[in-house]
């Protein structure tokens, strides 16, 4: 959700990581978001090669999504610069994000990244590393500096330049998270941490929904905004949770990523269950979930919803709502909080 953020399993992975980030094809979206030609040396990420060689040194990660990845595979010696923060560090990772210098809260100019002297910068999300974000990855790479984008951000059919966040032809799943994982293991030369955190993410999945039943139990999920609310789609992050708690999108029926839908459409849907983006940034209105509560049960297109007199929230970090490392988090989050609300089994 990069224009509401400030700016803006079993294993899969071998010990040669093929790598075709941005052209998935028919099955595994995993295989296709995180493969290369054996013993190639390059990546092709969203239609440019990243080179897989001598591992970058100085990396600057531009969105929080990125930023976590890399230290949850133990590199956080290497970022010289972080940022575009929407919540706090990923629990188990403060001690890595000690020390290394945050650029700024939201997109910072590309002098100050520059400054950093980065050998290496990554991003979440193409508007990032595009035209009127940061600066374009030809930008970078002219300079020398290599970059790279999450494939969630232009694999799964998304287009970003159909207005708003952009839209998804095709759902987003949890292997395309998992084949970014693979590929920056294998670009800064660690891909058996990438395998052993991938496998801990499938594990976690797993155990958070074995014999989980929530079908026929719908679900909203309003990231932020209170006049217009962002709320998501089908395909995204939100879709991939949705899925695999066996659950069901109250806006499945539309395929942008985060359409801005009015409160009388949302009484119309009467979701059984609100999940709630419980944000730390102070960029649009409703950002935290107390905020979002409070607003809800005083409006008046909102205080009759179902979810609303029964007190049916679930509370999540902006983070698990992107497609990150954080969406395995939102699933056991919506899991535990379906069990807790007693709408699941």
């Amino acid at each position: 959700m990069h224009r509401r953020m400030p700016l803006a399993g079993p294993l899969l992975l071998v010990p040669v990581l093929l790598l075709t980030a941005c052209s998935p094809g028919p099955g595994d979206g995993r295989a296709a978001a995180g493969s290369a030609p054996a013993g190639g040396a390059s990546l092709d990420n969203c239609g440019h090669e990243v080179p897989v060689g001598a591992p970058p040194e100085r990396v600057v990660s531009l969105n929080q999504g990125t930023t976590e990845i890399l230290y949850s595979l133990g590199l956080q010696d290497r970022v010289v610069g972080t940022a575009t923060w929407t919540d706090p560090i990923m629990e188990g990772l403060e001690e890595a994000d000690e020390g290394v210098p945050r650029l700024a809260e939201n997109n910072p100019s590309f002098e100050r990244v520059l400054e950093a002297e980065p050998d290496f910068v990554t991003a979440s999300f193409e508007s990032t590393l595009g035209t009127g974000g940061v600066a374009t990855r030809e930008q970078f790479e002219e300079l020398g500096v290599g970059t790279y984008v999450s494939p969630s951000d232009c694999a799964a059919g998304k287009d970003n330049d159909s207005g708003g966040d952009g839209s998804r032809s095709e759902p987003l799943t949890l292997d395309v998270v998992y084949g970014e994982i693979g590929d920056l293991a294998r670009v800064f030369g660690v891909p058996e941490r990438g395998e052993e955190l991938v496998a801990g993410l499938e594990g976690r999945v797993e155990a958070a929904t074995a014999d989980l039943d929530a079908s026929g139990v719908s679900l909203m999920y309003w990231f932020a905004n209170s006049e217009s609310p962002y709320l998501a789609g089908c395909c995204g992050a939100p879709g991939a949770i949705t899925r695999a708690v066996g659950a069901e999108n109250a806006f499945d029926d539309t395929h942008d990523e985060w359409p801005q839908i009015n409160w009388e459409t949302v009484a119309d849907r009467d979701p059984d269950v609100i999940v709630l983006g419980d944000l730390t940034r102070e960029s649009q209105t409703a950002e935290t979930a107390a905020a979002k509560i409070d607003f809800l049960e005083g409006h008046p297109a909102t205080r009759n919803l179902t979810a609303v007199r029964e007190e049916r929230y679930i509370l999540l970090s902006g983070q698990a709502m992107n497609p990150s490392i954080r969406t395995v988090e939102g699933v056991e989050q919506v899991a535990a909080g379906l069990r807790e609300l007693g709408l699941a089994q």
